[in-house]
Parts: structure tokens; sequence; C-alpha cells
């Protein structure tokens, strides 16, 4: 009897986690990362926002529960393109840049909606600076990603890239 409402509670428990997420749209204050960098606006803070969330996994218990800020109201929209991940090509991203070229550098740069004709300038501006990306190989995500974005709005042509 105990097996059978165990399993009917976590049935039940799955279904619903399931239903409120086909429908939850989170929000702009959904997650930890976002109470993190609260009064903070540019793409830097919206990318560590997101990267906290996205590794402590907080965001998704958050619109399956209404907890953490996050609203389980409303339609699901998406607003325009999406940053690719940097954590999750880490190792191809830093061998890139200290080439100065590459698959996962030329990801990142269309991620960021860098033009063509600007790309060679970001690519050669992170591969002059690897050693302030990646100042140890423990260097983090988060790092990586800030440190990124501040060699970009030191250039006079990458900061409109930042905005």
């Amino acid at each position: 009897m105990k097996k059978l409402l165990i399993t009917s509670t976590f049935l039940a428990a799955s279904t619903l986690s399931t239903s409120v997420l086909a429908v939850a749209p989170g929000s702009a204050t959904c997650g930890w990362g976002n109470l993190l960098f609260e009064g903070q606006s540019g793409t830097p803070s919206h990318v560590l926002a997101a990267t906290t969330n996205t590794s402590t996994g907080n965001n998704t218990f958050g619109m399956t529960f209404g907890t953490n800020g996050c609203s389980t109201d409303g339609t699901l929209t998406y607003g325009g393109k999406k940053m690719i991940d940097v954590s999750m090509i880490m190792d191809e991203f830093s061998e890139d840049v200290a080439r100065g070229n590459g698959e996962a550098i030329t990801a990142v740069a269309v991620s960021l909606g860098v033009s063509e004709e600007d790309r060679p300038l970001f690519k050669s501006t992170l591969h002059n600076n690897f050693n302030t990306l990646f100042p140890s190989e423990n260097a983090t995500t988060e790092q990586v990603v800030t440190s990124m974005f501040t060699l970009m709005k030191n250039d006079s042509t990458l900061v409109k890239y930042t905005v």
C-alpha cells in the first residue's frame, strides 16, 4: 500500500510539474541569478543571471512550483536570438581564443550579433587578451564572460554589441 501511495504521489507530481512547465513563461524576475544581479542591466548581467540559473537549476524549480520570483501565468514568448551558453563549449572556446579563430569563437560572435565585418576585430580582441579572459585554467564561465564584455565595452567598435 505504501509503495502504491508513493508511486501515485510521484506520478501526480510529475504530471503536475509537466503541465505547469508547458505554460510556464517565467518572468524578468525569475531565479536566483536575477536576485543576485537585481538592479543591473546590460547583456553581461543577463548572461551571468542566466548562467547562475542554469548552473543551479533553481529556475526550473521556480517555474515548476511558482517560487524564486517565477511566474507560471501567461503564454510562452520568444523575443529574439539566444546567446550560446559558453559553459557548454568552454574548452573549444578557450582553444579558439588561443588560436584567434574557430567554430566556437565564431558561434559566440554570431550569438552576440557581431556583424561579419566586425568578427575579425572581435576574434583578435579576444585572442590578444587571452590571459585576461583565462587568467588560469580554472577560470569560470562567469569570469570569462564578464571579462569578454569588459573588453568589448572598452573597444569603440565592439561596444555596440554589449548594449
